[in-house]
């Protein structure tokens, strides 16, 4: 499998979808998950994302899993290069992949060879649980949930923004998220300018500085 897990600055993946896809010299097809932004289609975070993706020169094509049942959701992630799952709330995330049974087709598709990316919740939702990021975000945007396991791509829960730079999530925060849970869960805390890349197997945290500005 082929996993970049970040926490926000997307540095790392030009170079992680070079070698994940064998350095192609055209333009991308890169599925933008957003369900995870429904609840934040106005705020500033959501167009910033977007556009840091679209700065790379690819084609992205917007997904709302919620939206699409599994045999569509199988079709379009068979016609991608790539999947970008998007930041937000983790909750409303983790619903949509349930509810719908997209959960399990996108877990497939990825062991299959579909490069991942995640960022925020979109990496948290990668792991095995997403409990710990109950004092992140708010369960309660997940309402018919009855479990909270993720999709289990990778061993850890990471816990993004841990520098506690962005203003919802101070370092107090974070101290309490891995205090709390530390115990119970792999926690990995990741920088925003950081990322956990895991190819064959094997994860390791690489730097993902923000893209240079024109």
């Amino acid at each position: 499998m082929n996993i970049l897990l970040l926490s926000w600055h997307i540095g790392a993946v030009p170079g992680f979808l070079e070698e994940a896809l064998g350095n192609p010299q055209r333009p991308l097809r890169i599925g933008y998950v957003d369900d995870a932004q429904a609840l934040f289609a106005d705020a500033p975070f959501v167009s910033a994302e977007r556009d840091a993706l679209s700065s790379l020169g690819h084609e992205l094509i917007r997904i709302t899993a919620r939206g699409m049942g599994s045999d569509e959701f199988d079709r379009v992630l068979s016609d991608l290069d790539a999947v970008y799952v998007a930041s937000g709330s983790t909750f409303a995330l983790l619903e949509a992949l349930h509810t719908t049974g997209n959960g399990e087709v996108l877990t497939s598709h990825v062991r299959a060879g579909l490069p991942y990316i995640g960022v925020s919740a979109g990496a948290i939702v990668a792991g095995p649980d997403v409990t710990p990021a109950s004092l992140m975000d708010d369960p309660a945007d997940g309402p018919t949930l009855t479990s909270f396991d993720g999709l289990g791509l990778v061993d850890q829960v990471v816990i993004p923004h841990a520098d506690g730079l962005l203003p919802p999530y101070p370092p107090e925060l974070i101290q309490r998220i891995v205090a709390t849970f530390g115990n119970d869960y792999t926690l990995l805390s990741l920088r925003d300018d950081q990322a956990l890349l895991t190819q064959s197997g094997r994860g390791r945290v690489v730097d993902s500085e923000p893209l240079p500005r024109d």
